[in-house]
């Protein structure tokens, strides 16, 4: 592909649109996350029926997901992205007026739906945008998300220190997610329409955007890693302190290892996949999580844990968004559809790892339930050449 000094400075723009699309969409989920206890205890609710509301999120989710991938076929990635971008900065406000729980279930949902419908819509352009520069960009996209959820946990931490409530600790999030919106939608690259296959015209519409083997693959590749974070988010901290006996502080060192090294994965992961294909890397990325954590494990150690957890980190965090743009690139014309059933499965799996890692300790104990996400990550590094050959390696 050709490209000219004002093509290039146009795709340079719509990489900085997506950037701030999973800025902001990161920002929206950690400034929640940062003011769920205030929430709790502004509705009087249990732990019980906290973990009820939020189930909302996770509906919302995958409902939105259903239905986005069809939509960014028809209409196109920025006419999908940009108005939930917004909608984003709206629903993030809505939780801190619900004056109870039902009330609040249903404004999760719908925070959870503009998310879901946003994760898919912003990875299909995101998808287009590097097919256009020509080169890997997907992990440092995934990196910018990391790094919007730190800011925004960050954020809703010293507005809660400074006695913010809720409400205003949302609406000056919100307040800046719309000015990244509007920056987005002024700068968003649009790609051309792709031309549909004729597999897809002779199967109704259906292409590889169906559940095909490989799509299948890749879907499968996106839960086994996707439980894996679900595990290190609720369960490293816990293994730390109840199964090795580490004090409360040095127990929250084993997620934060895990997510400083999952952020600087991501931040040279596409270097790494333009020099070693998406095959090789999430190969070796898929053996460095199981090597990591699996050798924590067997040390049994506070110190080797944190380590082991880092490793874990490093390994899964170039997986999903090589998997992601594996997916978008099968059929540019059915992107948006292959897209939400991986990302569908993906969040599926996030969804389950905590829930599955948590039974499987009540019977074998902890350290053996982890073994799980020990196995799946070297399942990945078995099945990488489900990723076909990068289109950008040289």
């Amino acid at each position: 592909m050709h490209v000219t000094t004002a093509d290039r400075g146009t795709l340079v723009r719509g990489r900085v649109a997506v950037c701030l699309l999973f800025l902001l969409a990161g920002m929206a989920i950690g400034t929640w996350t940062a003011r769920i206890p205030s929430i709790k205890q502004q509705l009087g609710l249990s732990d019980g029926q906290l973990s009820l509301g939020l189930l909302g999120i996770a509906a919302g989710a995958i409902a939105g997901m259903q239905v986005v991938g069809r939509l960014v076929d028809r209409y196109g990635s920025v006419r999908v992205m940009l108005p939930m971008a917004f909608a984003q900065s709206v629903v993030l406000i809505l939780p801190a007026y619900m004056p109870n729980l039902a009330a609040l279930a249903l404004a999760l949902f719908a925070f959870g739906a503009v998310h879901g419908t946003l994760d898919v819509a912003m990875n299909a352009n995101a998808v287009e945008v590097e097919r256009a520069m020509d080169r890997p960009l997907m992990s440092s996209f995934h990196a910018v998300f990391s790094i919007g959820g730190f800011v925004g946990a960050a954020v809703g931490g010293l507005l809660t220190h400074a006695a913010f409530t809720p409400a205003a600790t949302f609406a000056v999030l919100a307040a800046a997610i719309a000015v990244l919106a509007l920056w987005a939608s002024r700068w968003a690259f649009a790609a051309p329409a792709a031309p549909a296959r004729a597999d897809a015209d002779a199967t109704g519409g259906a292409g590889t955007a169906g559940w095909d083997r490989g799509l299948l693959l890749l879907g499968l590749l996106g839960i086994c890693c996707m439980i894996g974070e679900g595990a290190a988010a609720d369960w490293s901290s816990v293994y730390l302190r109840d199964a090795l006996g580490s004090s409360a502080g040095f127990a929250a060192a084993a997620y934060a290892a895990f997510s400083i090294m999952m952020t600087a994965g991501r931040l040279v992961g596409d270097r790494l996949a333009a020099r070693l294909g998406p095959v090789t890397l999430v190969r070796g990325c898929g053996l460095l999580a199981a090597s990591g954590l699996g050798a924590a494990l067997l040390a049994d150690h506070p110190v080797a844990a944190v380590i082991g957890f880092g490793c874990f980190g490093a390994g899964l965090s170039c997986i999903v968004p090589q998997v992601f743009s594996a997916a978008g690139r099968r059929d540019p014309a059915r992107a948006g559809q292959a897209l939400a059933r991986v990302a569908s499965l993906s969040y599926v799996g996030f969804l389950s790892g905590p829930v599955l890692i948590g039974s499987v300790a009540e019977l074998v104990g902890l350290p053996r339930a982890l073994v799980i996400p020990v196995v799946l990550a070297a399942f990945v590094a078995l099945a990488a050449a489900a990723l076909r050959p990068h289109p950008f390696t040289k």
